[in-house]
């Protein structure tokens, strides 16, 4: 075995989810404390890692094409970087990387990259290492404390899922939904605002699956953790993502209406609006009880902005119940939403269904259907002038004295004026876009 010299920086590439984005962010910490840092914007790193997803088709092939691509760019650059590859992509097909990758020294799933350090030793004394165990002894216990975050920060409460919907890989690459502990996440709640955070979105692949106990031993569910949340004195908001309709409980819709530091923004996917679609993907909803749902989050807060997940194509799927996917979105009016194409995932049931659709239907439909649902968006923008709401200023904007921030709508909102990234400006909402506003700076909101 050859040697490799010790990395002495760093970049981690994530894809995907914002679970993966937080992912990509705790192992970036976990290298910090190898003393590796970020490397320079336009160099090439010593140490690459590709956080992977594989929730859409012909992922494991783009790994393969980055991975060309860092071999082709260290080589011009006179360097062989080492190449990590994780998350999900590595879970699911680990072995085949390494067969098919000789350039990839580490292959570390989603709940093993606090063991990344050791991983790394291997690779630097010429190893090639795989790790992609699921150890019950959970990974968080073991990641480093957060020390530096920007204005909006994520925190993983929950993971896996035990739903099974046909055409998902996540409860094989992801595992059994677990909970993490309830003084651990107010622990790091309290960190991340001490290291900066005004804003703390909840995360899980089931987020709203979560439950626990407090620090009295009593049984608390969702709505109790982001209530015990809320007290944190310097956190201003609290967002969640992606919720469940099977796990929705009435304490988790009325705490829209109770938690004044809880955004009104409900992301709660529904995949098709055709009953016979739902149940061939074994979702535990119909339209109807879905559309129920929307209603009761509607009735507890009623300027909540309400997004969805849409999945067209899907196998057996008629043009007819497809017609029922754009009525239930004319019925809802998202104020936004994600869609996609079918996309087969190997090994899960609905790979092998009959039916499959072909590519030129699929993209008509989605073409067709993210026109619905950019049109509602961009209602939704143009209703929001005149509002007056605090933005948490995330960026410089383009132009000189421009900002960038979020609304509570989650819309992007630019103004100009006296800021500072991390600030909760008083703005009205004066002009609207289809994926952005723009925003006057007021005099601070009364209280």
């Amino acid at each position: 075995m050859t040697t490799r010299p010790v990395p002495k920086t760093y970049r981690v590439k994530s894809f995907g989810c914002q679970m993966n984005v937080y992912d990509g962010e705790r192992m970036a910490e976990v290298l910090a404390t190898r003393g590796i840092t970020p490397a320079a914007e336009g160099e090439e790193a010593d140490l690459v890692v590709l956080n992977t997803c594989h929730i859409r088709e012909k992922a494991a092939e783009k790994v393969y094409s980055d991975i060309g691509r860092l071999v082709k760019a260290g080589r011009e650059a006179g360097k062989e970087p080492l190449i990590a590859v994780a998350g999900c992509v590595a879970q699911a097909e680990g072995e085949e990387i390494m067969a098919r990758a000789p350039a990839v020294s580490m292959v570390v799933g989603p709940q093993a990259y606090h063991r990344l350090p050791g991983l790394l030793d291997r690779a630097i004394a010429g190893e090639r290492a795989t790790d992609t165990d699921m150890p019950e002894n959970g990974k968080f216990d073991d990641l480093p404390a957060r020390r530096k975050v920007g204005p909006g920060a994520f925190l993983t409460i929950q993971e896996g899922c035990d739903k099974f919907c046909t055409y998902c890989v996540v409860p094989y690459t992801r595992g059994a939904e677990i909970s993490r502990p309830f003084s651990d996440l107010l622990r790091e709640a309290e960190t991340l605002v001490e290291a900066g955070a005004k804003e703390i979105t909840l995360l899980g692949q089931n987020v709203n699956a979560w439950t626990g106990a407090d620090d009295a031993g009593r049984a608390i569910g969702f709505d109790g953790l982001v209530k015990a949340l809320a007290k944190l004195p310097e956190l201003h908001r609290i967002r969640y993502t992606t919720s469940h309709p099977n796990d929705v409980t009435e304490g988790m819709i009325a705490m829209h209406g109770e938690v004044a530091k809880l955004m009104p923004y409900l992301h709660l996917p529904v995949q098709s609006g055709s009953d016979r679609v739902l149940k061939a993907m074994n979702r535990s909803h119909t339209a109807d009880s879905y559309l129920k749902l929307l209603e009761a989050f509607r009735a507890a807060r009623p300027d909540i902005a309400l997004s969805g997940d849409f999945i067209v194509g899907f196998p057996g799927e008629t043009e007819a119940e497809f017609a029922e996917t754009l009525a239930l979105v004319d019925a809802v009016k998202y104020a936004a939403a994600f869609s996609f194409k079918y996309s087969p995932r190997p090994g899960t049931p609905a790979a092998s269904m009959d039916g499959q659709i072909a590519r030129e239907v699929m993209e008509d439909r989605l073409a067709r259907l993210q026109d619905a649902l950019n049109r509602d968006q961009y209602a939704f923008n143009r209703y929001s002038v005149g509002r007056e709401c605090e933005v948490l200023v995330e960026r410089k904007g383009k132009l000189p004295g421009q900002w960038l921030g979020k609304s509570p709508w989650l819309q992007s909102v630019f103004f100009e004026g006296n800021a500072q990234i991390g600030d909760l400006v008083c703005v009205e909402l004066v002009e609207a876009g289809p994926n952005s506003l723009a925003g006057r700076v007021l005099e601070p909101l009364p209280a």
